[in-house]
């Protein structure tokens, strides 16, 4: 091998560890070319998981069935470097909600961003994903944190998972009634978020796309009035005008006007109301 090609291969060995993917557009951007790669498939230096998408094997290994879906998003994140996240019901079970929310083999996934490749719904993980392209936020990074994942301390070069907060995440479940999410469950989750940042809150209530969400959010606010709920007042935001539709044989909210099932219709009395 000449000199040349043995930098280029050292290149993909100290930016990829074993278990890690790149894709074929990364091998490109290091001058790997697909006869290149090709190459290295053939002496066991790469694994080709999926047309343009290949993994480091271990040592004396090949290609695993599956690929953690960790990996594959910090693979995404950290060598990649495209710009997606972990969001909702999955950031809220990483960061400590789990007790309201299994994160096993039946839990989808929640990843967002405009930049998700076509090729990752065709990996073999070992959980199915639900993907988000359209930003729910006009500021597209505000409220996401590398930090209060467990799950990071074992993972190779301390690589944190780039994921929402619970501030961001619960707008993102929030997004996802009723077609998507259940509200027992959401009630059940919002009982427990006692320590949000209003700050936080009101930036991204205030950049939020949809008047479905933040109205949504009101009321569960609302209904638990949590002692960050004081230091939130609805009218600085902006509701939207009218009645909104949202679930069959519901009941219209009567203050935010949305209609939502009849049990979380009641006003609750909350300060600032």
């Amino acid at each position: 091998m000449s000199t040349h090609k043995k930098e280029k291969l050292k290149s993909i060995l100290e930016a990829v560890p074993p278990g890690f993917i790149v894709d074929s557009g990364w091998l490109e951007r290091h001058e790997i070319s697909r006869f290149l790669a090709r190459k290295y498939v053939n002496r066991g230096w790469l694994e080709r998981v999926t047309r343009g998408v290949f993994l480091r094997p271990a040592p004396d290994t090949g290609a695993p069935d599956t690929i953690d879906w960790k990996t594959c998003l910090l693979s995404l994140q950290h060598i990649m470097a495209y710009d997606v996240h972990v969001g909702g019901m999955t950031a809220l079970a990483l960061q400590g909600y789990s007790h309201y929310l299994p994160l096993g083999g039946h839990a989808p996934v929640w990843v967002y961003g405009e930049d998700i490749p076509n090729w990752l719904i065709r990996l073999p993980l070992n959980a199915s994903l639900n993907t988000r392209t359209t930003p729910l936020f006009s500021e597209p990074s505000l409220g996401l944190t590398k930090e209060g994942s467990d799950t990071t301390s074992a993972l190779p070069w301390d690589w944190p998972l780039t994921m929402s907060s619970p501030e961001r995440a619960i707008l993102e479940v929030m997004d996802e009634l009723p077609d998507n999410e259940s509200f027992h469950n959401l009630d059940m989750v919002f009982e427990s978020l006692t320590t949000l940042r209003p700050r936080t809150l009101s930036a991204l209530l205030h950049s939020c796309r949809k008047i479905k969400v933040t109205r949504l959010f009101f009321v569960f606010a609302d209904r638990h009035n949590h002692p960050w709920r004081k230091r939130l007042d609805p009218q600085e935001f902006n509701l939207g005008s009218g009645d909104r539709a949202l679930v069959k044989g519901g009941k219209i909210h009567p203050r935010y006007r949305i209609m939502v099932p009849e049990e979380f219709a009641i006003r609750e009395a909350t300060d600032g109301a």
